[in-house]
């Protein structure tokens, strides 16, 4: 979903955006070319900086809650996860390119910080594309988690506090880094960029994605940095 498209319908983008995207995977990448800078990554003019421990190869998936093709890869990026090699670290990055997308960005990392993503990540997907709930504002969201559980109290003091807030600010300073324009995209160690709109699909931009891990761990083996066993 790119920047240009909040303004229109979930329904609307997403019938456009992954029809069109389906329709160009089935020529462009057809005959299963290996991946070409430009054309299906990009490689970042600065690198982006990393949270991944050494010898650990960084992907960054970055999404916002309410976009329609967020939901629609999440399933997909779960399973590409469970097959990932060991020197793979994956790294959620809520957007923000908006200051309405904020509460989302928090909520995020709130539920992080209580660990409670693996319990709670797919059912904020659910509520606001399935249930259709408006989760948009800090008061919704603050409703939204309290029914499931959650303290109002822990979870408003956490919402505001300190390091949640900077985390917010340093998801979205990470995006700026990678010129992102548009979500779900995928950085991979700090050095490269793809995503839908890159690779033509977010599937054609996993087998990218693999590609690059690839090309990464080259790089430090020949660096004598070399990552752990696959």
């Amino acid at each position: 979903m790119q920047r240009r498209e909040f303004s229109l319908s979930a329904a609307t983008v997403a019938a456009a955006t992954w029809g069109g995207a389906a329709a160009l995977s089935t020529t462009a990448h057809a005959q299963g070319k290996a991946p070409q800078e430009g054309s299906d990554y990009i490689v970042l003019d600065k690198p982006a900086p990393v949270e991944a421990t050494s010898g650990k190869i960084e992907v960054v998936e970055f999404f916002w809650y309410s976009c329609p093709h967020c939901n629609h890869f999440e399933p997909q990026l779960e399973a590409w996860v469970k097959k990932a090699p060991k020197d793979v670290s994956l790294r959620r990055v809520p957007v923000s390119f908006r200051p309405d997308f904020e509460p989302q960005q928090r909520l995020y990392f709130v539920l992080e910080s209580l660990g409670k993503l693996d319990e709670l990540h797919k059912k904020v997907f659910n509520a606001i594309h399935v249930e259709k709930q408006n989760l948009t504002t800090a008061e919704q969201v603050t409703a939204w988690v309290e029914k499931q559980g959650i303290s109002k109290g822990k979870f408003t003091e956490l919402y505001n506090s300190f390091p949640v807030v900077t985390k917010a600010r340093k998801a979205t300073q990470l995006q700026e880094f990678y010129k992102v324009d548009g979500v779900p995209a995928l950085g991979v160690a700090g050095r490269y960029f793809t995503s839908g709109s890159v690779a033509q699909t977010m599937e054609r931009a996993l087998v990218v994605t693999d590609y690059l891990i690839e090309l990464t761990r080259k790089t430090l083996l020949a660096a004598g940095k070399g990552s752990p066993a696959k």
